[in-house]
Parts: structure tokens; C-alpha cells; sequence
């Protein structure tokens, strides 16, 4: 490969590590990596025109050939929380945080016709609000011995509410033909997690850690885990494709050990498979199931109530403490594919993938204001080739969460009413491709 693509590869990554940070609200796992699954809704198991094969289907690299691949992508997202009918804690209030710049990079060569490697560099997931709205009444807040006389936030703490999360993975592997049109392909995953968390003041009585637990600033941990995919071709035209990826433990959050339960944001095991069928020479067809299993990991499986129930038994922090209550998800994805030519080509993908929340009551509704996750998610882009070996690409993506609602779970502490959660997200990206 030329030494200028590597180089430019090089700076992206760097990049990429300086901000990943700033991947903001909307989901624990976003629908595709790389400008070909951003324009599928993550369709792309089994279609391989990208190097992000390490975020997918590690066995799609031998189909990618000789590439670099760079991207950016305009996020911008919208949250608002709202308590009504309580006693005295009614507020509302909009996230802060409405705008960030998520780069992203990969790179595939092939070493012969049989085997070739990869490397792809992404951001898995990440939550990012910040509430600032407060019930407007001085000295209500439930921790006064950290908050003094300022108002409740919506977690009866006081000042901004809200956390951070960021998940940076590289995924280096290789990808080996290992029967006439059947690739094999594998992919260390090597994560490195950000988190801070604000506002919680209130919850220091129910942890474990209670010096652990809120405003301790940013806070790191790393995990390895593994994916591993094949990729088939069974007829000219039509590919399937499956892949799997490995839990991965991460290290304890030192500074949050009171928090988060269990201590650690496990990343879940996560499997999907697919199709893709080329209609007719310029039209190919994608369809792929995903399941994330979120339940397993307490962070985000644990009932919220566990720890309000039973704060000694189950205290915030420990490993039966309280978590969002999250089930596993089940995510449906298809996508159009249309060439017009050897020039530009055309893509259209929507994905449908339920709350990941089990219910919507006590035990769910609170913890999850901060948490907006997508059911309906709508894409379209382009690429277009202004010259060979050189790809421009763009494209467009909403994902609509549809309103969450219940009853408030400080109900158990005597404040109760009624909340809501509506949230939504726009994001425009641009990458380049260089081929070989």
C-alpha cells in the first residue's frame, strides 16, 4: 500500500482517539460503521464494499481488497426529560449536549488471493446528556450536605445531570479463504472506555461507595474481546454472511465503583447474520438480524428498583445493584443498493430494533430519561467516484425513538409523578475512500 494512505490512515486514528469522547445520546450501539453500512442502517453482513469489516463481518476484508477508508459524521442529537405530577419536582429540560464530530477510519490489503488483513477503528456505542433544569426550589434537593440549598435536578441532586460514556475499539485481523467463494475472518477487539458521570448527589446514602460515585471526573478502563465471521457466496448474486462477537470485560471504573453496578460497562455479546441478493445487475438487496444481549451485563441489565428496594442487599454499585433494566435487543436491518453506473452509486436502508428497556413502569422509566435509545432508524447516501481508486461518500440518518413513558420510580421516595423521554437524531456524513 502507498505510504501516503497509511499515513493518512495514521492521522485519522489519531484523531479519532483524541475525540471519540464526543459520541453523544441515541443508543448503546450505533446501526453501521463506515460510510457503507452509515447508508444501509448497518445492512451490510453480507456485503463487503468497505474496509470496516472489524465492526461487522471480519471475513468481508478479502472481499475489500486494497483500500483506505475515512469518514466523518455530523451528530446531532435532541433529548428532553419531563416530571410532571409529583409532589413539588415537576421540571423539564433539553440535553446540552446537540452536536458533535465523530471521525472515523479502516483499512483492508490483500496479502495474496486467499488471505489478506485489516484494521478498523470505531466508536461502539456512547451516551452523552447533560440536563440542567431543576424543580426552581431552593433547598429541595435530598443531599444537602453536598448540594446545600440549591434545587433538585431531575435525580434529586443538584446542578447539571447526566453522564458520558465512551467506547473506542480497534479491531486488527485477517481474513482467509478457506474453501472455493467461503471466507473465514477474525478480529481481536481492543476497547478502551471514558466515562463521568454528574448529578447523583442524591443516591450517596443507597452505594456502596458512596466517595465513588458522582462528579469524580473522567474515568478509563480497557477490555479485550474477539469477533469472528464468515462470509459465503452460494450462487453468483447471492451472499450470506454471519459474524459474533465475545462479551468484553472490561476493568472497573475506579472513580465510579459506587455507581455503576458490578463496577464495570461490560460491552455485550453481540451476533448477527444476513443476506445479500444482487435482483438485478444494478440492484442488490441487504437483510440482516442482529441480537445484542444487554440483559447479561448488570450495568445495564440489573432491575433500576433493585437498589431502591433493598439498599443493603443490593446497594448501588455492587453486582445485584440497581442498572436500566435493559432486555436483549433483537435489531432487523434491510437495505437497497442501486448503480448507476460505474460512477455513482445509490443506498437506502431502515432498521427497526424495540426499546431496549423490559418495561414501563418503576422499574425502568427513571434510570432510562438519560438513556434514549432508537426504535425506527432511516438512511440514504451516495457514492460517488470522480476518478478511479478515488470515492466520495455522504449521507443522511435519522433515528426516531419513539416517546418512553411511566411512572417515576421516586415514587419510593416520596416525590412519584409521571415522566417522559422524547428523543430523536440527525447526523450527515462525508468520508473518502482510496482504492488500489
Amino acid at each position: 500500500m502507498k505510504t501516503r494512505n497509511w499515513m493518512k490512515l495514521g492521522l485519522v486514528l489519531a484523531l479519532a482517539f483524541a475525540h471519540a469522547a464526543a459520541q453523544a445520546a441515541g443508543g448503546y450501539f450505533a446501526m453501521g460503521y463506515g460510510p457503507t453500512a452509515r447508508h444501509m442502517a448497518g445492512a451490510t453482513t453480507a456485503f463487503a464494499e468497505d474496509a470496516f469489516a472489524g465492526a461487522s463481518n471480519p471475513a468481508k476484508w478479502l472481499a475489500a481488497g486494497n483500500r483506505v477508508d475515512i469518514g466523518g459524521e455530523f451528530f446531532m442529537p435532541f433529548a428532553r426529560v419531563k416530571r410532571t405530577g409529583s409532589n413539588g419536582y415537576d421540571m423539564t429540560s433539553d440535553s446540552d449536549n446537540e452536536f458533535f464530530v465523530l471521525p472515523e477510519g479502516a483499512v483492508s490489503r490483500r496479502i495474496n488471493d486467499r488471505l489478506a488483513f485489516g484494521l478498523t477503528l470505531y466508536g461502539n456505542g456512547g451516551l452523552n446528556t447533560e440536563f440542567r433544569g431543576n424543580n426552581g426550589v431552593r433547598g429541595s434537593n435530598f443531599a444537602p450536605d453536598r448540594c446545600g440549598d440549591k434545587p433538585a435536578n431531575f435525580f434529586l441532586g443538584c446542578d447539571k445531570l447526566g453522564f458520558d460514556i465512551m467506547q473506542l475499539v480497534m479491531a486488527p485481523g485477517v481474513a482467509y479463504e478457506v474453501a472455493p467463494g467461503h471466507t473465514l475472518g477474525v478480529a481481536p477487539l481492543l476497547t478502551v472506555q471514558r466515562f463521568e458521570a454528574y448529578g447523583f448527589q442524591a443516591f450517596a446514602p443507597l452505594s456502596q461507595r458512596p466517595t465513588d460515585l458522582t462528579n469524580r471526573g473522567w474515568d478509563w478502563a480497557l477490555g479485550i474481546g474477539v469477533r469472528i465471521g464468515w462470509l459465503g457466496e452460494l450462487r453468483p448474486g447471492f451472499t450470506l454472511g454471519a459474524a459474533w462477537a465475545s462479551r468484553i470485560y472490561m476493568d472497573e471504573f475506579e472513580q465510579y465503583e459506587g455507581l455503576i453496578a458490578d463496577g464495570q460497562l461490560d460491552i455485550p455479546e453481540n451476533y448477527s447474520v444476513g443476506f445479500a441478493w444482487r435482483i438485478l445487475p444494478p440492484l442488490t438487496w441487504t437483510f440482516d438480524y442482529q441480537r445484542i444481549n444487554f440483559g447479561d451485563v448488570p450495568a445495564t441489565g440489573n432491575g433500576v428498583l433493585a437498589t431502591l428496594l433493598d439498599p443493603i442487599a443490593h446497594p448501588l454499585g455492587s453486582s445485584t445493584g440497581s442498572g436500566f433494566n435493559w432486555e436483549n435487543q433483537n435489531n432487523f436491518r434491510t437495505a437497497f443498493v442501486y448503480d448507476f453506473g460505474p460512477a455513482f452509486t445509490l443506498r437506502f436502508g431502515y432498521a427497526y430494533g424495540a426499546q431496549t428497556q423490559r418495561d414501563t413502569g418503576l422499574n425502568s422509566v427513571t434510570l432510562n430519561m438519560l438513556t434514549p435509545n432508537a426504535e425506527h432508524h432511516v438512511a440514504l447516501g451516495f457514492t460517488w467516484r470522480p476518478s478511479d481508486g478515488n470515492e466520495f461518500h455522504m449521507g443522511y440518518n435519522r433515528y426516531i425513538a419513539a416517546p418512553f413513558r411511566g411512572p417515576s420510580a421516586t415514587a419510593l421516595l416520596g416525590v412519584g409523578g409521571h415522566e417522559r423521554l422524547e428523543a430523536n437524531v440527525d447526523t450527515v456524513m462525508v468520508g473518502w475512500s482510496w482504492k488500489q
